[in-house]
């Protein structure tokens, strides 16, 4: 009776401090929309303009708001103190070899970004090759890729900046340590494949001065630059200027014999090109016949070229093409479909380590390059595995986790097929105290769902006592969620809550046949399958509609917007972050058109306008409804997800509310989507969510 009367005291004393909250009064204006002839309103457009001077007063006084209800939750501090000592803990990548040295990535416990290391032998004393940590003064410089030119003389890296999707280029001297001249801008979604003294990127025009993160992106070129010279030098390799809007990227093999371009934002798949360049002037082929199947080429040898692909093949398989003959209609199996999906294959001395999913986790394989099987690996638990290693070395490592057990690297012997620990993190709280299972139910049409559960070990009755649950998914673009850990929702579990990673439709858990089931006309099946999560956790008794809290990122803050505003019953929190909320204009900001094959837009038909309107999360929130304590999140930098669907969301959904919950926003600044966060923003960030979920259902 006493625990019962000091939960029904927070959440009143909660309800008192929401009913305190004054809004900032958002302005509107008279924007209407005409799509097939039925008027759509759209009074908070002026909230796209990210960089005017109304808008960041309107964001200042929001955040004023935010920052206000936040610091006054009295164990936020505390929570803060406990996710950073948690976050402490040494942090080690599996080693690579590169041109006769080692490299891999460390972080001592609470640096800002991770450190990339050298030794000269495995085993030897590693020195700093690279320091983002040195490249801002708080972190917001974050490393995105490291690529060794072939003949081992240079190494190129890319960087970001606050979270944006805007790569620089830079490159060092392998022979000296030191920095060259070299510098490249706006750069994007791109890598460096290198041929001799330079390499290919991927780029974009500057953008308008003021709409650097908003404004479409259209043109991507492939560029070749040389080393020494300055980027206005750069020779212009590839456009097609007849599609504007698609991605166009390119990779060379570790000989310099083979070119591949590849194609795609036009489908669920991707086009993919070839090109001799044992040959002087040759030209590329085409290899394929359209874009909504993948291909990926991840090994040469001599004419050969291994590809991975779900062309015929839903759960993906593995072919062989000739350089000589490269069409489709061509290629040879090496290694069929199976009843499992085939997430990744590694070729590491010159053998294939295959990655299947199985019911979302992962089992490993080792084959010949021939294609026939020598044995399954034998992996520590459930979980999530990664290889690593070369394809002419016989060194190999894997990097395994999984709810309970942070990313540990082990060294696998492909000989004999043992695994050795080599590097173990330790983290503050013992892992042997929690429990995952992997749960199902069945969705709305009848389809079984697949759920993991992590939680505190104690007596059956004792779980099912209805207990907090962070209910967590994504549903989309052929994404896996698959078992990882992280140490921030270790205090939500001590405190005996439930995290719920539901395996929705729409990722590629199951193959593309799953992928399609929530896609465009099917996306309502996401959203089911979510409701259906958080019904069946209710019905077994797990917990209550006054405990459970909803989370999503990106697509999955699309997945919280429109599940909090189809049944805003049935959730106590719900934390929408950095979400596409406005479903009618997703495509209209920067790289927005490439989710078309996944969503459809609204421009298509008057069908799918309608199917889109019918749960577009902005479009749907309604006046005199009570919806669930909100915490929109999203940040100045993002140019994935643009902040103007945040922005038009969170003003509506103070507008249309009606009950005592919270709504409110959260707008982080140099940040962006997600990628290259320093860990103190992490830190600050997810102090901020558990805080406002656990005050909100009532935790302490």
């Amino acid at each position: 009776m006493r625990k019962f009367i000091a939960i029904m005291a927070t959440i009143t004393a909660t309800t008192a401090h929401a009913q305190s909250l004054q809004y900032p009064k958002t302005q509107k204006d008279g924007t209407v929309d005409q799509y097939f002839g039925t008027a759509v309103a759209d009074p908070y457009r002026w909230l796209e303009n990210d960089t005017s001077q109304q808008t960041a007063a309107w964001v200042e006084a929001e955040n004023k708001v935010t920052n206000a209800y936040l610091s006054k939750i009295p164990f936020r501090q505390k929570l803060l103190k406990r996710l950073t000592e948690l976050s402490n803990y040494e942090k080690i990548t599996a080693p690579r070899k590169r041109h006769g040295k080692w490299y891999f990535y460390k972080n001592n416990g609470l640096q800002n970004q991770y450190v990339m290391y050298v030794m000269d032998e495995l085993g030897g004393e590693p020195r700093v090759f690279l320091d983002p940590n040195t490249l801002s003064t708080d972190g917001t410089v974050a490393l995105k890729g490291v690529y060794f030119s072939n003949n081992g003389k240079y190494a190129a890296y890319s960087i970001s900046r606050s979270g944006s999707d805007w790569q620089e280029f830079f490159v060092i001297d392998l022979k000296t340590g030191q920095l060259t001249n070299d510098h490249i801008e706006w750069a994007k979604f791109s890598g460096a494949a290198w041929q001799g003294d330079g390499f290919y990127y991927s780029a974009y025009d500057a953008p308008t001065k003021g709409k650097e993160f908003s404004n479409v992106n259209e043109g991507h070129k492939i560029y070749y630059h040389k080393i020494g010279t300055p980027q206005s030098e750069d020779v212009l390799f590839y456009q097609n200027a007849a599609y504007p809007k698609r991605f166009y990227t390119c990779s060379t093999n570790d000989e310099e014999t083979m070119m591949f371009l590849y194609e795609d934002g036009a489908g669920a798949g991707n086009m993919l090109y070839v090109r001799d360049l044992r040959k002087p002037d040759s030209q590329f082929i085409q290899m394929t016949a359209d874009m909504e199947y993948r291909y990926t080429p991840f090994h040469t040898d001599g004419d050969k070229i291994y590809l991975i692909t779900n062309y015929g093949a839903p759960k993906n398989r593995i072919m062989t093409a000739d350089i000589r003959k490269p069409g489709v209609g061509d290629w040879q199996e090496l290694i069929g479909e199976q009843q499992n999906v085939l997430n990744n294959v590694d070729v590491i001395n010159r053998q294939l380590l295959l990655t299947y999913s199985q019911d979302a986790s992962d089992h490993a394989y080792l084959y010949g390059i021939d294609g026939k099987q020598i044995r399954e690996i034998t992996l520590p638990s459930v979980g999530s595995v990664g290889f690593t290693g070369d394809e002419k070395e016989p060194e190999c490592f894997y990097t395994f986790t999984s709810f309970t057990v942070p990313g540990t690297v082990y060294r696998y012997d492909m000989a004999t097929g043992k695994s050795t620990l080599y590097a173990q993190p330790k983290v503050k709280f013992n892992t042997n105290d929690y429990v995952s299972e992997q749960v199902s139910f069945q969705s709305k049409d009848g389809t079984r769902i697949p759920m993991f559960l992590t939680y505190k070990k104690g007596k059956k009755e004792k779980v099912r006592s209805k207990r907090p649950v962070y209910l967590y998914g994504y549903g989309g673009f052929n994404i896996s969620l698959v078992p990882s850990f992280s140490a921030n929702r270790i205090p939500f579990l001590e405190q005996g809550g439930i995290y719920a990673q539901v395996t929705l439709r729409g990722g590629g858990e199951y193959g593309e046949e799953w992928h399609q089931a929530g896609t465009k006309m099917n996306k309502q099946n996401v959203f089911d399958d979510f409701i259906g999560a958080a019904e069946w956790l209710i019905n077994e008794g797990y917990t209550s509609k006054d405990k459970i809290a909803i989370v999503g990122g990106s697509n999955g803050g699309l997945l919280v917007g429109a599940c909090m505003t189809q049944r805003p019953d049935l959730f106590r929190v719900a934390i929408p972050q950095v979400g596409v909320m406005d479903m009618l204009r997703y495509h209209k900001f920067t790289i927005g058109w490439n989710w078309a094959p996944d969503y459809g837009t609204s421009e298509d038909s008057k069908e799918m306008f309608e199917y889109l309107k019918g749960y577009s999360p902005l479009h749907n929130l309604k006046k005199g409804t009570s919806y669930p304590a909100t915490l929109v999140t999203t940040a100045d930098h993002d140019d994935r997800v643009v902040p103007a669907h945040s922005f038009k969301f969170a003003a509506t959904l103070q507008e249309c509310n009606a009950g005592p919950n919270p709504t409110l926003i959260r707008i982080d600044t140099k940040a962006g989507h997600g990628g290259g966060k320093p860990l103190a923003k992490i830190l600050e960030e997810q102090a901020d969510i558990y805080g406002f979920i656990m005050q909100n259902l009532g935790m302490k």
